[in-house]
């Protein structure tokens, strides 16, 4: 039986934070260490190289003034044996923009903020897993009186291997299972470590989705999860030809990284909103090139892995999926809803819409029904409940989720959901998101 949560440093009005090295004026440079030996899980600690949120250029403009010297923190990352010096170096470029992106959107909310309007609040720093990969993570908390806090609700993400900020070639999976491994190490180290006894829910969008379901099979995830939101799960993925099914797994040996020409130049049509798409496709951050043969044949593998396995899934769960859907199934996700063990389960299938549903110009509504899943879950667990998080794990370009009549913005983390999405089997900025109640 879940209990109310004891003192925590959000509910003393502390903000649940990465940052651990605060800065008034840092300057980040991205440096690529040598390669280092493999480390084991017993001989050395994940560490996490905590970085803290640079301020705006305002702000340091005046403590140049002061006469203050600016502080240059170095990031150094420490490059895996057999690692390219293009790889690592392609890594540390999109590192750095993830990083003067996030500059900028501090300045924006810092400017708001001197009129009453600031958005929210951010940090980031860099989560190194059991592999020695370096993950980008990020988290925001809400700093206005807008429907951010009319929800309670900050976040925290962990790009993965190979997308956004992170190690890796960009758009290149080598496994999904290592994607299931850093969800659980993200859950349990930090997530559970630094929030202990807050309910915890999963999120998953496409690929993600197969991710979070795949994850909450597992006896110890199950039992610190209070319940999954799925959109558009890619339980199933059709290919376009079925003699794709037969070589993909003999090609992501030989080929891993070699990347198919697809029928769709900028990605098969996953929205009606055009303009959503043009901002989606112009990110830098996302992969938008042709699928890369590993990558795909991961994705065939873990749909096959869950349709296999959906009698097994006994988590709470809400799933949503667009009926126009062409990239994945919405029949599988008839077919979780039927076959799962859940007692506590919901299905809500959505006339015409695509797959990206958080795109769609209909997003408010969407956005509408999970909150209110979630709260109706909250609900059941303690009618007195004062704090939550919810963790979210998808692929895509940053986006935040829309739950006001705002322009799109991709890049201003501004609304209480951070959402990553992928179209098709391109894998994107994949993230893993925590949103904190903080009622």
């Amino acid at each position: 039986m879940w209990a109310p949560p004891a003192a925590s440093p959000a509910a003393a009005g502390a903000t649940p934070s990465l940052r651990r090295r605060p800065s008034r004026a840092a300057a980040v440079r991205v440096l690529v260490a040598p390669p280092v030996a493999a480390r084991t899980q017993q001989d050395q600690p994940r560490r996490r190289l905590c970085l803290a949120v640079p301020p705006p250029a305002s702000e340091m403009a005046s403590a140049a003034a002061d006469g203050e010297e600016e502080e240059e923190e170095v990031v150094v990352v420490e490059r895996e044996t057999g690692r390219t010096e293009a790889v690592e170096m392609d890594a540390a470029v999109r590192r750095e923009l993830a990083i003067r992106r996030l500059r900028e959107e501090a300045e924006a909310d810092a400017s708001e903020a001197g009129t009453g309007a600031g958005r929210s609040r951010r940090d980031f720093a860099v989560f190194e897993t059991a592999r020695g990969d370096a993950l980008f993570t990020q988290s925001w908390t809400p700093a206005a009186a807008d429907r951010v806090n009319e929800a309670g609700m900050g976040n925290m993400a962990c790009s993965t291997e190979g997308h956004g900020g992170s190690d890796g070639v960009h758009g290149y999976v080598s496994s999904l299972d290592h994607a299931v491994g850093d969800l659980k190490e993200f859950l349990e180290d930090i997530v559970l470590e630094e929030n202990h006894g807050l309910p915890c829910f999963l999120f998953g969008h496409s690929t993600g989705g197969a991710i979070v379901l795949k994850a909450a099979l597992d006896p110890c995830v199950k039992l610190h999860v209070e319940g999954v939101v799925l959109t558009s799960p890619a339980i199933h993925v059709q290919p376009s030809h079925p003699i794709i099914k037969v070589v993909a797994p003999i090609f992501s040996v030989l080929a891993p990284k070699y990347r198919v020409s697809a029928l769709h130049k900028r990605g098969p049509p996953v929205s009606r909103d055009p303009e959503a798409l043009k901002m989606k496709y112009s990110d830098p951050l996302v992969y938008t090139g042709p699928i890369r043969v590993r990558t795909g044949n991961e994705i065939l593998r873990i749909s096959s892995y869950l349709q296999r396995n959906l009698s097994r899934v006994t988590v709470p769960f809400l799933v949503l999926h667009g009926t126009a859907d062409t990239i994945t199934d919405p029949t599988a996700s008839q077919r979780l809803y039927h076959a799962s063990m859940s007692t506590n389960k919901s299905i809500k299938l959505y006339d015409g819409y695509l797959h990206d549903l958080l795109f769609e110009p209909e997003r408010d509504d969407i956005a509408n029904d999970i909150i209110n899943w979630l709260s109706a879950r909250l609900d059941v667990l303690e009618r007195s409940v004062s704090q939550c998080f919810t963790m979210f794990i998808d692929k895509s370009l940053a986006i935040a989720l829309l739950f006001e009549k705002v322009e799109v913005d991709y890049s201003i983390i501004s609304l209480p959901l951070f959402i990553i999405y992928q179209y098709g089997l391109n894998m994107h900025a994949y993230l893993n998101n925590i949103v904190f109640k903080m009622c």
